[in-house]
């Protein structure tokens, strides 16, 4: 799996943490393991400019997910996963500390955009949240990708809870 995280934000921010659950989640999703991924992390004002030209909404915001070549999960055990881009995940991590200290389970920063990452990654796999099914599915999976991936390294205490709108 090729993904490259590029901190543009000024923020330091824990980058390998964010490679490690992008990593994993990729991995959790069955997608093929010379498929390429990146991350760019921004500050308010390059988020906000996204935000405003492809979305049409103001403010900056805490994740955006360009997709690549649509990849999708394999829906069989026995399928073969399609090898491509994946696109790019976009993360702010003033927004990001904003929300991690707003959260009913009040989280760091860094916990936080590897919540973001997760939503991301769903994201350029095809999953979204407009519906209240799809919402489920996609936060299930997300929450699922987040726990597994703390349980892995021995992290304790609650998992942050979602508060990607």
């Amino acid at each position: 799996m090729s993904i490259d995280v590029n901190n543009e934000s000024g923020t330091e921010v824990d980058e390998q943490a964010i490679l490690d659950i992008a990593r994993y989640a990729l991995a959790r999703m069955r997608i093929h393991p010379l498929s390429e991924l990146s991350v760019i992390v921004v500050d308010a004002d390059a988020m906000e400019q996204l935000h405003v030209q492809w979305m049409d909404l103001p403010g900056p915001t805490d994740v955006m997910s360009f997709p690549m070549d649509e990849l999708r999960p394999p829906m069989k055990d026995d399928e073969e996963p399609p090898q491509g881009l994946l696109g790019d995940i976009v993360l702010c991590p003033e927004v990001a500390r904003k929300q991690g200290q707003e959260a009913a389970t009040q989280h760091s920063m860094d916990e936080e955009l590897q919540l973001l990452t997760v939503h991301g990654v769903l994201h350029l796999l095809g999953y979204d949240h407009e519906e209240p099914d799809e919402k489920a599915e996609m936060f299930g999976l997300q929450a699922g990708i987040v726990d597994g991936w703390r349980a892995e390294r021995g992290m304790t205490g609650p998992s942050p809870a979602p508060t990607v709108s």
